[in-house]
């Protein structure tokens, strides 16, 4: 226990004052929630363990071979981490780390400049890649394959074209939508991996974990009870044991037991199966206006007041992953799973689909 004591302590005192990956801005005081409880090291990084070690060799291929690792690319749901593994990546390679997002770099000029201003052997991160303009694609070929930037310069037939070196980088994409990435970038990245939901007691695990870093009291049950309702997704789990520890220290005694994590999560209206009044909202939507589908996503959308993007990227992959939801060719459809789970009364003449 004391060594567990110390490691935390240890991460207390990196993520506020030792932390050279990330920017001064984002840890500038404790209220950065995410930043705070951010794991440095992959002995604290808790699930994906098939990524983990596949990841652990490759950076120790790397540095026996004395060279930058390959440009990586992670795929999955928001919220599963992965930003925290390049951060770690980039440390355990001894990295600086620069990161941003693909919907800030809007003109060549933008990416030029992450570009230039790169040292040996630095990380570049850059999610929701997918959504990075042809311009700054284009611009990222060389940079990606020869470490060089090719710029133009001059106007009609005076154009010249110019190469410019840069440092050798890591470039470390991350995106919900891997089939969005074009041919050409995808296939620039050497390693590519996808992130899948964590278990209940990987949750759990996280939970208990990031209450001894924010010295919130909790027991096993107040963890478990939490992480059963955090859609397996470690964010959410995270900001559901700040609200219960709200709600432990308002209603009582400090501590989040599992009657005091119940109470608070179902005060946040999120149900034993982790859905929301937003989710809920959804089904229910399919089911009562539209017979339990199939209806079209821009339908639903405009029925929920919702973006169409927030609605495949935020709640289709829990309600897919949960059974709950189904996509055909001809639009989405409710499964039996959620009219049991609404209390609704399946007509059999409008569900077909199986158990």
């Amino acid at each position: 226990m004391i060594i567990e004591d110390n490691k935390i302590k240890k991460q207390k005192a990196l993520t506020k004052e030792h932390n050279p990956f990330l920017s001064a801005s984002s840890i500038k005081n404790e209220d950065n929630y995410e930043k705070n409880i951010r794991p440095l090291t992959f002995d604290d990084y808790i699930g994906q363990n098939s990524i983990k070690n596949t990841l652990k060799i490759s950076i120790e291929a790397s540095k026996k071979r004395n060279t930058i690792l390959d440009h990586l690319l992670f795929y999955g749901p928001p919220g599963l981490g992965k930003t925290t593994l390049a951060t770690i990546i980039a440390h355990e390679t001894g990295a600086n780390i620069k990161i941003t997002s693909a919907p800030s770099i809007e003109r060549p000029r933008d990416i030029i400049g992450i570009l230039m201003q790169l040292k040996e052997g630095d990380v570049l991160f850059i999610d929701e890649i997918h959504r990075l303009n042809k311009i700054a694609e284009e611009i990222l070929y060389p940079a990606m394959e020869d470490f060089s930037i090719d710029l133009t310069t001059g106007k009609s037939q005076s154009v010249k074209t110019m190469r410019i070196p840069i440092p050798k980088f890591t470039l470390i994409g991350a995106t919900t939508k891997a089939g969005a990435l074009s041919g050409p970038l995808r296939d620039r990245f050497g390693i590519i991996h996808r992130l899948e939901f964590y278990t209940i007691d990987e949750l759990a695990q996280i939970i208990k974990r990031t209450s001894k870093i924010l010295n919130f009291d909790i027991d096993d049950n107040g963890a478990l009870e939490i992480a059963k309702r955090s859609r397996l997704t470690p964010r959410i789990a995270n900001r559901l044991v700040k609200r219960s520890a709200d709600w432990a220290i308002v209603k009582g005694d400090g501590k989040i037991t599992k009657q005091i994590a119940t109470d608070a999560l179902n005060a946040l209206e999120i149900d034993d199966l982790g859905l929301d009044v937003t989710d809920r909202a959804l089904l229910n939507l399919m089911i009562n206006s539209f017979d339990g589908g199939p209806v079209g996503i821009e339908t639903l959308a405009v029925a929920l007041g919702e973006d169409i993007r927030t609605i495949e990227d935020v709640y289709e992959p829990y309600l897919i992953q949960q059974g709950l939801l189904n996509r055909t060719p001809r639009g989405r459809k409710a499964t039996k799973l959620a009219y049991k789970h609404l209390n609704i009364k399946i007509d059999s003449s409008q569900l077909e689909l199986p158990l």
